[in-house]
C-alpha cells in the first residue's frame, strides 16, 4: 500500500512544485481579474466582493476540472504509456478505445459533480422563496446555459491535457537527448581505450624488433615511448586537447616507427600549424598513421609515406599518403580496427563538422580530413 501510495503521488506530479504554483498563480490572475477592474473602475469594496463571488462561483468548476485532469485524469487514466501508470497495471492492459471512454467517463461524472450546487438550486427551486414560475423561454436559457458551461468545462479539460502532453512531451525527449548524451559519452571513452592498446601494440612490436639490431636505440625508444604513454594517459581524458601537444604525440610516434623502417623507406611529416593553442579531440589521427606504416611500407621495394597537417582558414585538415603494400591475413600486427574507430569519433565529435576522403590511386592510398571551426 505504502509503495502504491508512493507511485500515485509521482503520477500526480507531486515532485514538482514549482509547476503547480505556476498553475495556481495563472489560476489567481484569472479569478482575480474581474475583481480587480471592479475595484479600479468603481473604487467600491462591495462591488469588488460581490463580482470576486461571482466569478469564485462560475469558476470554481473549472478550475477543479482543470486540475483533477492535469493531475490526476491526464497521467493515470490518459496517458497510460507513462512510467507512473503502473499505479494502475489492470487498467493499462485494457484497450486504448476502452481506456478513453473510461477517461471521457470520469469527466462526464466529475463535471456534474463540481456543480451539484447549480443542479441543487434547480433541484429546490420550488422551496425558494420568490422564485418565479419558469417559463418556456426560461428553460430553454437555463439549459443552453447549462450546455455551455458544461461545453467550458470540457474545453478547459481539453486544455489541462494538452498542456500535460506538451510538457510530458518535453521531458521525454530531454530524457533522451540525456540517455543519447551518456551513450555517446561512453561510446568515445570505449574507442579511445580501444586505440591506446591498438598503438601500444604496435609500438612494442617495433622496439622488440629493434632490440635484436640495435639494443641501444632500443633503449632509447623504450624512453620515448614512456613520454606517449605519459601523453596518452594523463593529457587525453578531456574531450580536447591543444594541438600542439597532438602534433608533438605524433613526432615522437612517427620517430618510434621510422625506426623499423629500411633506406628503401622514405616518411615525410610536415606540420602547418598557427594556432596550438587551439583544441581538438585527442588521439584523432594516429590511427591513420599506424594504418600507414602498416600498410605503406615493403621491406623490398620503395615505399613512402607523407603525412601532413595544417590549419588553413576556418579549418584544420590532416592528409596522409602512403604507398599501398597490403598484409597477408596472417599478418596481426595490427587490430585492424583503426580506421573505423576513426570515422566513427569523427561522427560522434563533429558529426557535420568534418569531411572524410579516402582513396585507391594506382599504388597510393589517399585519406584526407577536414574539420571545420565551431
Amino acid at each position: 500500500m505504502k509503495e502504491f501510495l508512493k507511485d500515485l503521488y509521482e503520477a500526480m506530479g507531486g515532485r514538482h512544485l514549482s509547476l503547480w504554483l505556476v498553475q495556481i498563480a495563472v489560476w489567481a490572475i484569472i479569478i482575480l481579474a474581474l475583481p480587480m477592474a471592479t475595484w479600479l473602475s468603481t473604487q467600491n469594496a462591495e462591488a469588488a466582493r460581490t463580482s470576486f463571488n461571482v466569478v469564485f462561483d462560475l469558476l470554481l468548476s473549472p478550475f477543479l476540472i482543470y486540475f483533477v485532469n492535469f493531475y490526476v485524469f491526464g497521467p493515470i487514466l490518459f496517458f497510460t504509456d507513462e512510467k507512473e501508470a503502473r499505479v494502475f497495471r489492470l487498467y493499462n492492459k485494457l484497450s486504448t478505445r476502452m481506456r478513453y471512454l473510461i477517461f471521457a467517463l470520469c469527466n462526464l461524472i466529475a463535471i456534474p459533480l463540481f456543480n451539484s450546487k447549480f443542479f441543487m438550486i434547480w433541484w429546490h427551486r420550488n422551496s425558494i422563496p420568490n422564485m418565479p414560475e419558469m417559463t418556456t423561454n426560461m428553460w430553454i436559457g437555463f439549459f443552453s446555459g447549462m450546455f455551455m458551461f458544461f461545453l467550458l468545462n470540457c474545453i478547459v479539460a481539453a486544455i489541462a491535457i494538452g498542456i500535460r502532453h506538451f510538457i510530458r512531451t518535453r521531458q521525454i525527449r530531454q530524457q533522451l537527448k540525456d540517455e543519447q548524451a551518456k551513450h555517446t559519452e561512453a561510446e568515445l571513452a570505449w574507442l579511445k581505450n580501444q586505440i591506446n592498446p591498438h598503438f601500444l601494440f604496435n609500438t612494442l612490436n617495433n622496439i622488440s624488433s629493434l632490440t635484436q639490431i640495435d639494443p641501444d636505440a632500443a633503449q632509447d625508444a623504450i624512453a620515448q615511448l614512456s613520454d606517449l604513454l605519459r601523453y596518452a594517459m594523463y593529457e587525453t581524458n578531456k574531450s580536447l586537447v591543444p594541438i600542439q601537444g597532438e602534433v608533438e604525440f605524433m613526432e615522437n610516434y612517427i620517430a618510434l616507427m621510422k625506426l623499423r623502417c629500411n633506406d628503401k623507406a622514405v616518411v615525410n611529416a610536415q606540420w602547418d600549424i598557427i594556432n596550438g593553442q587551439s583544441e581538438i579531440a585527442p588521439l584523432l589521427f594516429i590511427s591513420l598513421i599506424e594504418n600507414a606504416f602498416k600498410h605503406g611500407l615493403s621491406s623490398s621495394r620503395s615505399s613512402r609515406i607523407d603525412i601532413r597537417l595544417e590549419q588553413q582558414e576556418g579549418q584544420l585538415v590532416f592528409t596522409c599518403d602512403n604507398t599501398n603494400y597490403p598484409k597477408s591475413d596472417a599478418d596481426r600486427s595490427g587490430s585492424g580496427i583503426g580506421i573505423e574507430n576513426t570515422r566513427r569519433r569523427l561522427e560522434l565529435m563533429y558529426h557535420d563538422r568534418y569531411q572524410w576522403e579516402q582513396s585507391l590511386d594506382g599504388d597510393i592510398y589517399h585519406v584526407r580530413i577536414r574539420l571545420k571551426n565551431e
